[in-house]
C-alpha cells in the first residue's frame, strides 16, 4: 500500500509540474508564430478533442480554424494541413524542409530508425538508398512487369469473396483484404504467398506482420508526453521489439536460403525485389547498401499491409469508391467482374 501511495504521488507531483509549466509558457510572450487553433488544456493540450475518430475531428477543426493550424497533442506543438493547396506546399515546393518525419517510439526498435530508408533524415546514406530504389525497384517498367501480379491477386480476393457468397459463408473482410495485401507484397519481394494457411512460416509470419500493424496503429503515451519514452509504460516499444527480431531473423534465414540457391547449378532468376537488391550488393560491394538495409526496408514494405484497411472501407461503402473514380467503373467491376488497374 506504501508503494502504491508513492507512486500516486509521484504522478501527482509530475502532473502538477507540468501542469505549471503549461500555465508559465502561456503567459510568457514568444517570439514564435505558430498558425491559429483551439485552446488546450494543460498537461493534455487537445487530446480529449479528437475522440476516436481523429480525422473527423480534424475536418470540423480545419472550419473553424483554417487549413493550417497548431494543436497541442500532449506536450507535443503539432501543425495540421488540410487542404491541397497547402499540402502542396509542404509536399513539393518546400518538401526539403519538411521531409524529416518525428519518429514513433515504437520504431526505435532494432534501431528501424538506423537502417530503414523511410525514418533516416536527408543525408548522403538517405539519397543512396533513394536511388538505388528509384533506379532498381521503382521505375516504371518494373511496376508495369508487376501488373499481372496485382491483377491476379485481386481477382483472388473476388473469387474468394463469390465462393463464400455462393456457399452462404460469412465473409471477413478485414481479414481477406489483409491476405490479399500481404501476398501482393510477399510476391513482389519473395516470389511466394505468405499468407497461405498451409506453410508454418507463412502463418509466422502473417502473425508478425498483424502484431506490427496492431502496436503502430494505436496511439502511444511516449509519443505525446517524450519524458516517458524511457520507461516504456504501454510496452509498446518492448513488444514492437519482439516482433521486429523474429521478422529480421525470418528475413535472414529468407535470404540465406536465396543465396544459396543461387550458388546451385541451373538457378532461374525470379528477379522479384531480393533478388535485385542481392544483385546491386555483389555489383556495387559498397557501404550504400548492406544486408541491414534490405531487411529494415522489407520491414517498411510491411507497413503497405496498413492499406487493407483502406481496401475494407471501399468494400464496405462502395459509394466512397464511386465518388473518386466514377460509377462507370464502379459498374464495371460489378457487372464483370474484371478489375481494372487504376482502381487498385
Amino acid at each position: 500500500m506504501d508503494v502504491l501511495s508513492c507512486i500516486l504521488c509521484l504522478l501527482l507531483t509530475w502532473m502538477l509540474v507540468i501542469a505549471l509549466q503549461s500555465i508559465a509558457k502561456r503567459l510568457k510572450p514568444t517570439s514564435t508564430k505558430l498558425p491559429p487553433g483551439p485552446r488546450s488544456f494543460p498537461v493534455i493540450g487537445n487530446l480529449l478533442g479528437l475522440g476516436d475518430k481523429p480525422h473527423k475531428a480534424l475536418a470540423r477543426l480545419a472550419k473553424v480554424h483554417g487549413p493550417i493550424m497548431t494543436l497541442k497533442l500532449g506536450q507535443v506543438t503539432t501543425i495540421v494541413i488540410s487542404s491541397d493547396n497547402m499540402a502542396k506546399q509542404v509536399l513539393q515546393i518546400h518538401d526539403l524542409y519538411f521531409c524529416n518525419r518525428t519518429i514513433p517510439d515504437a520504431l526505435y526498435a532494432h534501431q528501424h530508425h538506423e537502417f530503414s530508408m523511410a525514418w533516416l533524415p536527408v543525408s548522403s546514406a538517405w539519397r543512396n538508398l533513394r536511388k538505388i530504389c528509384n533506379s532498381h525497384i521503382f521505375t516504371s517498367q518494373k511496376l508495369d512487369a508487376n501488373q499481372d501480379l496485382r491483377r491476379k491477386k485481386v481477382q483472388e480476393l473476388l473469387a474468394y469473396v463469390q465462393e463464400s457468397c455462393r456457399a452462404g459463408r460469412a465473409v471477413d473482410i478485414g481479414q481477406a483484404a489483409f491476405s490479399t495485401s500481404l501476398n501482393l507484397i510477399s510476391n513482389t519481394i519473395f516470389s511466394i504467398d505468405l499468407a497461405d494457411p498451409n506453410s508454418d512460416i507463412a502463418r509466422e509470419f502473417k502473425e508478425l506482420v498483424w502484431g506490427i500493424m496492431v502496436e503502430a496503429g494505436k496511439p502511444n503515451l511516449a509519443d505525446f508526453f517524450p519524458v516517458l519514452k524511457k520507461i516504456d509504460p504501454q510496452g509498446r516499444r518492448s513488444r514492437m521489439t519482439v516482433y521486429f527480431g523474429k521478422m529480421l531473423e525470418l528475413f535472414d534465414h529468407m535470404i540465406d536460403q536465396r543465396l544459396q540457391l543461387k550458388e546451385g547449378q541451373g538457378y532461374v532468376k525470379s528477379k522479384d525485389m531480393l533478388d535485385i537488391l542481392l544483385e546491386v550488393i555483389a555489383e556495387n560491394r559498397s557501404e550504400e547498401i548492406d544486408r541491414n538495409n534490405i531487411k529494415h526496408l522489407f520491414v517498411v514494405s510491411t507497413f503497405v499491409v496498413h492499406y487493407s484497411s483502406r481496401l475494407k472501407l471501399i468494400l464496405l461503402h462502395p459509394g466512397l469508391l464511386s465518388r473518386h473514380c466514377g460509377a462507370q467503373k464502379m459498374g464495371v467491376i460489378l457487372d464483370s467482374g474484371r478489375v481494372l488497374e487504376p482502381i487498385i
